[in-house]
């Protein structure tokens, strides 16, 4: 028995990537072209259906891939609000230093911009309201440092993972699950038993439906924890969830009549855009897991644009595609200038497409996963709200 999972050393390596590359290598050795120079470019297909906008996340990983070859790479900063068709990364070197690299380079790039992408679409439409991303036990464990990651740059207020101090620098925060109360057999025993045994520092937010009705359970967990208590949390099975604003609105009402308006009401379970999008006036926050962890897939691809011939860089390109490779220069978010790599923008003045690895040396500093985030919420002001989907 293993964990079909692949290490560090075969991803750099290039062992884990599609056959038919590995055959081009082997091509291109027998053949004598292994010194054929391309620059290559990753770019978006089309966006999913109702998307206007996607967030371009994955570079940190994508860098760490790419460096220690003969390459140079450019590339849009990570966090950058994108377009469909758009042009996100240049890799620039021999296309067998780059030919196994694919695979893993637009996996990662793909993955991640799709889940924080969703993460972006569910911050703005919560109209800023807190949201806790509890998706890991959606996926394969290998990948939870990178869901909670891509997560939390899209713009979540709160990662579920324990070992993110480590991965991210950021605490991580989360509730209780219903076994703690099943194992003490009732809630009230429960709470208490996390006051008594929980750091302080973390929130006593109590969840309010396991045996009792919501109301009656937001009572109970007022009067047990008392001024302690910071929230509650409604996780109910949809079979038992009835109207959930309506629930809500209950509640608010009886801690108003209890002079507890403080203490929040998180919303979790089965969370969509759209039942975000309608309880986001009555809730406190939401926990939200498998709509961001199986998110809708944005696509990208990656081609050769340009070759090295006759000691200059030629446009060439399959057809169907934009031949040359190209840079972005931004006038404001999500209005951009795109031009030949090397060439003068005749309207906008902000350079995107940065020089990150120079023949296989990092040259720019990367940002903190916080500066990330920061970089999306900042863009995420000036885009119009989507259509919940």
């Amino acid at each position: 028995m293993r964990f079909y999972v692949a290490s560090e050393e075969e991803i750099l390596s290039g062992e884990i990537t599609d056959v038919y590359f590995v055959r081009t290598e082997e091509i291109l050795k027998a053949k004598g072209l292994t010194d054929v120079k391309v620059r290559m470019e990753v770019h978006t297909g089309r966006l999913p259906g109702g998307y206007d906008w996607a967030v371009y996340a994955g570079l940190e990983e994508a860098l760490h891939l790419l460096k220690g070859r003969r390459l140079t790479v450019y590339s849009l900063p990570e966090g950058t609000l994108i377009k469909g068709n758009f042009p996100l990364m240049v890799i620039e070197g021999r296309y067998s230093d780059i030919c196994v690299l694919e695979t893993p380079l637009l996996g990662i790039l793909r993955h991640y911009t799709s889940v924080a992408t969703r993460a972006a679409r569910f911050k703005k439409l919560s109209h800023n309201k807190t949201i806790l991303y509890f998706g890991l036990r959606g996926a394969h464990p290998a990948i939870a440092p990178m869901l909670d990651r891509a997560a939390y740059i899209g713009g979540v207020d709160g990662v579920s993972g324990a070992f993110n101090r480590r991965y991210l620098g950021v605490v991580p925060k989360g509730t209780m699950p219903h076994a703690l109360i099943l194992v003490f057999g009732d809630e009230v025993s429960a709470w208490r038993a996390y006051d008594e045994v929980v750091d302080e520092s973390v929130p006593r937010i109590a969840l309010v439906d396991t045996f009792m009705d919501e109301r009656f359970a937001t009572v109970k967990a007022v009067e047990a924890l008392r001024n302690k208590l910071v929230g509650v949390r409604l996780d109910t099975p949809r079979s038992r969830r009835g109207d959930m604003a309506e629930i809500i609105r209950e509640i608010k009402w009886t801690l108003k009549l209890m002079g507890r308006e403080d203490v929040q009401v998180i919303v979790s379970g089965g969370i969509s855009e759209s039942e975000m999008a309608r309880l986001r006036e009555v809730a406190d926050g939401f926990g939200v897991g498998t709509s961001i962890t199986y998110p809708k897939p944005v696509d990208f691809s990656m081609d050769i644009v340009e070759k090295f011939i006759d000691g200059e860089w030629v446009p060439y390109t399959k057809k169907g595609k934009y031949p040359a490779a190209k840079a972005v220069y931004r006038c404001g978010t999500l209005d951009y200038e795109v031009v030949r790599l090397g060439s003068e923008p005749e309207r906008c003045r902000e350079p995107l497409m940065l020089k990150w690895i120079n023949n296989g040396e990092l040259v720019r500093g990367l940002p903190t996963v916080n500066q990330v985030r920061e970089y999306v919420l900042k863009q995420l002001k000036e885009v119009p709200e989507p259509t919940p989907s």
